[in-house]
């Protein structure tokens, strides 16, 4: 799921022209989507995610609505709805692969993604960016994790912390104890 999520990520990352990316994003979003109905090519993640998601009930279409969160980060002008769509839609694919579900699990993704498209100088965190104050289930705090380093992000914008700091290590090892986002 996260492989999938990386490789669109550095699609948008790599392409020096908006056109160009846009293309590369769909090949991965109807190669997703193949994977319901065809076996997959020869492309390891794609083939990952027929030996590994799908069996679990993730379809390549759900793995596919990532896609137009990326897209419109290629965009003149990113639509936060739409990055905060893709968010939601893959904490929801977690929560599926976890079988856990929570209420608060949309709007964690959506604050993954803000923060992942801020970290990447993509976009800035929207003005009406929420921050769950939520305890997450167990279950799910694997995926929520995430959720957890993009509210330390929200709180420091629009200068972020370093990667791998002691104090978003700390962060992680209090969600995974408390399952507290904000």
């Amino acid at each position: 799921m996260f492989a999938i999520d990386d490789v669109m990520a550095e699609v948008v990352a790599s392409s020096t022209q908006p056109a160009l990316g846009a293309i590369r994003l769909a090949w991965w979003r109807e190669a997703l989507e193949r994977l319901d109905v065809d076996k997959p090519p020869p492309e390891p993640r794609l083939q990952a995610v027929a030996d590994h998601l799908l069996p679990r009930g993730v379809t390549g279409a759900a793995l596919a609505s990532l896609e137009d969160g990326y897209a419109s980060l290629l965009d003149e002008e990113p639509d936060s709805d739409r990055i905060g769509d893709g968010g939601a839609a893959l904490f929801a694919i977690g929560g599926r692969l976890l079988k856990a579900e929570d209420g608060k699990l949309a709007d964690a993704g959506k604050l993954h993604a803000f923060a992942r498209a801020a970290r990447r100088g993509h976009a800035a965190f929207p003005n009406d960016c929420v921050v769950p104050s939520h305890i997450f289930p167990t279950a799910l705090r694997p995926v929520t994790a995430f959720a957890r380093l993009a509210a330390r992000d929200t709180r420091r914008a629009p200068t972020l912390e370093p990667e791998a700091t002691p104090a978003r290590a700390l962060a992680l090892l209090a969600h995974r104890f408390t399952g507290r986002i904000g």
